[in-house]
């Protein structure tokens, strides 16, 4: 049975595996201590999903948050990036503290585990975060995750717990994950302006779906609006994962939601192949190649991207590195592991497979980027 409701995502039959976000608005209170009480019904709401059959992921934020008040850092800790560090220091201390105590009142044992981008880009480290939460949940334990800011620098973070999120549930195979939000859903322009009207259900995010998004987050305590969550609701569809986005301010916030079925539910596409799903949620390219009208056509049939239809390549990129190719629209029609660097895409651009050899001087390979090793957008 696929998840076609929001309610499907709290049902363990729909449902098997589900990833919980909790922003930092929600969990921490405007004075910088934790909203105990509002955690402690929002854990009974977990506990009530796992002893349903239901296994349970948080990612949570709140670490720079807590951590700002205990060392009386201005602007909550994100002033710079060495007080952000400074504070999730201390407070990833104090927050795993209190998942745990909070999930121990009703007999489940919580798990910390803190990732930077780098942790699920590259593929090895992918595989072990991967073993990693598997054999906690077939442990019973609840997974409480959050990007490791104390280490993490503008090159290698997330920036939100928004993407992380999505990207966490790729990793475990999740069914769907549920955002906690300000805001009760995606709305088809700001929902400030009169007449705005909240989007139930979303078949696919579309750069008309991107135009009603509002960067920004309206509590100045977390770092993603809606753009980010647009961009979590991509990559839970192409790992075939619902997404949803529900309010999050209400105790009790995802028996109110559902039972109210208020949000809004992003549909996934069918299940990719493991690698493709971790190659179409990566966030950081590291370069590109452009391709003509007849090239975009055949990857479309399903052909792997050959040298004679590239037109442009951009970035300084290695052999085996993950790169996007770029339609003659300039849409973003793929994601691969590039077989050559970037400086023989250049030289083998627009050239036929038998003259390659010539060029390299060496035997070539079969193509640019094979189609195993990529992924349609």
């Amino acid at each position: 049975m696929k998840i076609s409701q929001l309610v499907h995502l709290t049902d363990a039959k729909t449902c098997p595996r589900l990833v919980v976000k909790v922003g930092s608005a929600l969990l921490v209170g405007k004075d910088g201590a934790p909203r105990r009480e509002w955690l402690t019904a929002l854990v009974a709401e977990i506990a009530a999903a796992r002893a349903a059959g239901q296994e349970v992921i948080v990612v949570s934020s709140g670490a720079i948050a807590l951590g700002a008040r205990k060392l009386g850092l201005a602007k909550g800790g994100r002033g710079s990036l060495s007080d952000a560090q400074a504070a999730a220091s201390v407070g990833q201390i104090a927050l795993a503290g209190l998942w745990a105590e909070l999930l121990a009142a009703h007999g489940l044992t919580a798990a910390q585990i803190l990732l930077t981008l780098e942790d699920l880009e590259d593929r090895r480290r992918y595989l072990n975060a991967t073993a990693t939460l598997g054999t906690l949940l077939a442990a019973g334990a609840v997974p409480v995750i959050n990007e490791n800011d104390s280490v993490a620098t503008q090159e290698i973070r997330f920036g939100d717990n928004d993407r992380l999120a999505a990207r966490v549930g790729q990793a475990a195979g999740a069914s769907g994950v549920l955002l906690l939000s300000d805001i009760d859903g995606l709305y088809d322009r700001d929902p400030r302006q009169p007449g705005a009207v909240r989007i139930p259900v979303v078949k696919g995010v579309t750069p008309e779906i991107h135009a009603m998004a509002t960067g920004g987050s309206s509590s100045g305590l977390g770092s993603g609006g809606m753009t980010s969550k647009l961009q979590a609701a991509e990559i839970a569809e192409l790992a075939g994962m619902a997404l949803a986005i529900i309010d999050g301010q209400p105790t009790s916030p995802i028996a109110t939601a559902m039972s109210a079925e208020r949000g809004t539910l992003f549909l996934p596409r069918g299940r990719k192949q493991a690698r493709k799903a971790w190659l179409g949620g990566r966030m950081r390219m590291r370069g590109s190649v452009l391709v003509d009208a007849g090239a975009a056509a055949a990857l479309k049939r399903g052909s792997s991207l050959l040298a004679a239809g590239i037109t442009g390549v951009e970035g300084d990129f290695q052999r085996g590195d993950a790169i996007a190719v770029i339609g003659p629209d300039g849409e973003t029609l793929a994601r691969g592991l590039s077989e050559y660097d970037a400086g023989e895409c250049s030289r083998l651009k627009g050239r036929h497979s038998r003259e390659h050899e010539d060029i390299l001087g060496y035997a070539p390979r079969s193509a640019l980027i094979h189609r195993d090793q990529m992924v349609l957008l």
